[in-house]
């Protein structure tokens, strides 16, 4: 039997924007890449973390709070009609208000027919110089989940996330043969030329870790441009689950980045790294602990 009969084709695309500051412009873009993504082929569709403004989290701002929306609200009903028009899956991160008083950092994920099917409020929450992050947003009380899509089961984790392996694995348990990572991530002033390399590869190479001990592809959205102090590094690209980067996009330029994956591939890595099969749950209940002491 010829094997690529068994095959299971997907076109995934990171949208990799710059961001003005007006909403209804970058709502706007959005949607015209959108457009051009699926009349390119794509089928599951990424924007980037916060994408319907620029990153509100360099200063601690009472007044940006009314950036928030509710969901259903405007911005995640135009990501749904965009859903539905072109018939793709969409992912969106949305500055959430969820109640007075308790705001999330929040990913929609949209099916073909324009229908919500999943949502994921970030869990880890970091707190550095010009990520004050803690100030605006409530940690994620959803967990770590994966959808059904037309296109495959897709798993969403947001930025800081993705730095934690034990969410990679918790998505990818939930049956995730794709995770997503809409991310702002960028260099602080006077430290790209001393550490900007190294900080790129850090990032990059911890996800494409993620690709390789779970068995799944890996696809990270990142926001590019200057926006205040930050100068955000762009670099979006596709991990499959051997790790390797089947695309990365430019540091300084925005892009839609447009990449075919197998999902039969999962299987295949999974049956010859078997790192899931393998792996000693009887033996991990201090993960649940905070740190493991000497008398523990």
């Amino acid at each position: 039997m010829d094997a690529t009969l068994d095959r299971r084709l997907v076109s995934l695309a990171l949208l990799q924007m710059s961001c003005a500051d007006d909403k209804a412009a970058n709502v706007q873009k959005a949607i015209g890449r959108i457009r051009d993504a699926a009349e390119q082929g794509a089928n599951v569709i990424c924007l980037q973390e916060l994408f319907h403004n620029q990153y509100p989290c360099q200063t601690e701002e009472h007044d940006r709070f009314a950036e928030a929306e509710t969901i259903p609200g405007p911005s995640s009903d135009a990501l749904s009609a965009a859903a539905r028009q072109y018939g793709v899956v969409v992912i969106g991160s949305l500055f959430e208000r969820r109640a007075a008083g308790v705001y999330h950092n929040t990913a929609i994920v949209f099916d073909a027919d324009g229908s919500q099917v999943g949502m994921y409020r970030k869990m880890h929450i970091p707190d550095d110089p010009l990520y004050y992050e803690k100030f605006y947003f409530t940690p994620g009380d959803l967990g770590f989940r994966s959808f059904p899509t037309r296109f495959g089961r897709i798993g969403v984790c947001i930025c800081w996330d993705q730095w934690f392996p034990e969410a990679a694995r918790l998505t990818a348990m939930s049956g995730a043969e794709i995770l997503f990572y809409p991310t702002a991530i960028g260099w602080l002033p006077d430290e790209k030329e001393a550490f900007g390399e190294s900080q790129h590869s850090a990032w990059e190479t911890m996800m494409r870790s993620h690709a390789i001990a779970n068995g799944v592809f890996v696809a990270a959205t990142n926001r590019v441009g200057v926006e205040g102090q930050l100068r955000f590094w762009g670099a979006s690209f596709v991990s499959d689950p051997y790790g390797n980067v089947l695309a990365r996009a430019t540091h300084d330029a925005e892009e839609t980045l447009v990449v075919e994956c197998d999902l039969s591939t999962i299987n295949t890595a999974r049956t010859h790294w078997p790192f899931l099969r393998d792996r000693r749950i009887d033996a991990y209940d201090g993960l649940s602990k905070r740190y493991l002491d000497d008398n523990e």
